[in-house]
């Protein structure tokens, strides 16, 4: 993002031309008199800097903001950098959301670096997913060179050195940082149908088992207990257990236990368990009063794309869930960062767009604002694209048919402004982007070609030595660290199938050769075995689950209460 060898924007205006460049070199040149000095009424330029044009000065006094605002960077137009028409967003404004969209290799990261950075200095907790590796130098100072030197001269930065508090992440503890595991029970059918990529009946049936799961108390922690589940309800004993409520078809069972299978041998397993990651970590404050940045180490898990963006969207219906209303605050909660989300609405059913698009629209309204980091618009449904109020959009490609087409959809999706933006798009260079964004009213400002600043931390990542020692060091390690295997579905079920066969062997049944009792008795003797409980019937009477029961008091007394996501969440 800092390459200040990256072609200026030349279009960024009504028309650059070899002119105007030699224009600027001359005013460059110009001593700075009274004299020569052009005469404005609006906001000058410093030093050799040529006055604002009216324009210039509509779409600045647009970005005047008179509150606590996060700086972007210096507006571009016809082919210069004006650093006194300074792009900013206001941080009460972080909470309606956001989209930064470019190709690749055009500086989307190195926006999110600079946008976290200043969030956590005004106190803001901050989660980013790291997908490539190379966040992990938010932590660390950055390092001065000719191009952060140049960049911050261009954008009039005060650019100093410095890292920010971090706790590092890593998705059922594969790779680098502290393990984020979730139950089975608390993720949801909805989130795990669409990672085992079931279609819409046997996500229905996956609800079903969760249904009866959840009224029986038998909590699903990791894969067997849910498989365990699963295959008692399709046996012999289980098949009337969810016959009043539309059944489980051994066929659709059949497919959801086999999705399972090829979902653990690839290896994910670890994702699901205890200790279950409580994400009100993702709001905390360092002594220092700056807010933590929260980084989700993602190489390990590159391969598997389904499966991180389905967790990121746990962990926004989790802090959904579980967040009180508070409506407009002077800054958010949390600024959540969802990288690649492309990822999560591939393949998405109706119904599960439609709780995407209730909970961005929502969750505003808790504290939480959510940035989409993704190539195009496009990858965005309409619906929630409608719920997000920045933009910063940087370069996009025009090299086919395709392309060409997903660059005049982006150019209809910003307000009308005096920039050609189908020319822009395509001659920004690294670490430059349109921006608009909300005012403190609520209005979008205008639109603006922005060379943005350099981040201050080290724009690359950290040794993963120094990684680990910070993940090690952490006061979260030894909470997260050690999975713990404790009794849930699988453990009840075979102890009550235990039971049950031992109730038998005790003598429940007639003994060989006997002859039923004649009579009243017999009536009521044949009347007992028509009414033998089932095994989970057995399961809830026995003592072992009574005071098990006992144990958890009312968290697995009652049916379990789901979001719209149907996740599931109990206060901890």
């Amino acid at each position: 993002m800092t390459d200040s060898e990256a072609p200026r924007a030349g279009t960024a205006g009504p028309q650059a031309s070899e002119a105007s460049e030699a224009s600027e070199a001359s005013e460059v040149a110009t001593p700075d008199t009274e004299a020569s000095r052009p005469v404005a009424s609006g906001p000058e330029a410093r030093g050799a800097t040529p006055a604002l044009t009216p324009q210039v000065l509509e779409i600045a006094s647009g970005y005047a903001f008179p509150g606590p605002a996060l700086d972007l960077g210096a507006l571009l137009w016809d082919g210069r950098c004006l650093p006194d028409a300074q792009i900013r967003i206001p941080l009460g404004m972080l909470n309606r959301h956001g989209l930064v969209a470019g190709a690749t290799g055009t500086g989307k990261t190195k926006t999110l670096q600079l946008v976290a950075e200043q969030l956590s200095a005004q106190g803001v907790p901050v989660f980013l997913a790291d997908v490539k590796g190379d966040v992990s130098g938010i932590s660390a100072p950055g390092q001065e060179n000719d191009k952060v030197r140049a960049r911050a001269s261009e954008v009039r930065q005060e650019w100093t050195p410095a890292g920010f508090p971090c706790e590092f992440y890593a998705l059922g503890g594969m790779g680098h940082g502290i393990p984020v595991r979730a139950t089975v029970t608390s993720f949801g059918p909805v989130l795990l149908s669409k990672v085992l990529r079931l279609n819409q009946t046997q996500e229905q049936s996956l609800g079903l088992i969760f249904h009866y799961a959840d009224q029986k108390g038998l909590e699903l922690v990791d894969l067997k207990d849910l498989r365990a589940v699963v295959t008692f309800l399709t046996s012999d004993e289980g098949k009337s257990e969810l016959k009043g409520i539309g059944g489980l078809s051994t066929a659709t069972a059949g497919v959801i236990l086999r999705s399972l299978t090829a979902f653990e041998a690839q290896g994910m397993s670890p994702f699901f368990g205890e200790p279950e990651f409580d994400t009100n970590e993702l709001l905390k404050v360092a002594a220092d009063g700056r807010g933590t940045v929260s980084v989700l180490e993602l190489p390990a898990v590159q391969d598997k794309p389904q499966l991180f963006s389905t967790f990121l969207m746990w962990l926004l219906a989790d802090l959904f869930h579980d967040l009180p209303e508070v409506g407009d605050l002077d800054k958010p909660k949390l600024v959540f960062f969802f990288d690649e989300s492309h990822l999560l609405f591939g393949d998405a059913s109706r119904a599960f767009l439609d709780s995407i698009t209730q909970t961005v629209r929502l969750i505003r309204s808790k504290g939480v604002g959510i940035f989409f980091v993704t190539q195009t618009p496009k990858d965005v449904p309409a619906d929630v694209l409608a719920q997000l109020g920045n933009r910063v959009q940087h370069a996009l490609r025009a090299f086919t048919p395709d392309d060409q087409k997903a660059l005049k959809a982006t150019v209809k999706t910003f307000p009308d402004s005096p920039y050609d933006l189908e020319e822009v798009l395509t001659a920004l260079g690294t670490g430059e982007a349109v921006v608009t964004v909300l005012s403190e009213k609520g209005a979008p400002t205008p639109v603006a070609a922005t060379r943005l600043r350099a981040p201050e931390s080290l724009m690359g990542p950290v040794d993963p030595a120094v990684l680990d020692r910070a993940v090690e060091q952490s006061p979260l390690h030894a909470r997260y660290a050690l999975a713990v295997d404790r009794e849930s579905a699988y453990e009840k079920l075979r102890a009550a199938d235990a039971n049950a066969g031992a109730a038998r062997e005790a003598g429940m049944e007639p003994e060989k050769g006997a002859e039923p009792e004649k009579g009243a008795g017999g009536g009521r003797a044949r009347k007992a075995e028509e009414e033998d409980p089932s095994v989970v019937q057995q399961v809830m009477g026995s003592g072992v689950f009574k005071s098990l029961a006992r144990s958890l008091g009312t968290q697995i007394g009652r049916e379990i209460t789901r979001s719209v996501f149907g996740t599931a969440r109990r206060r901890r």
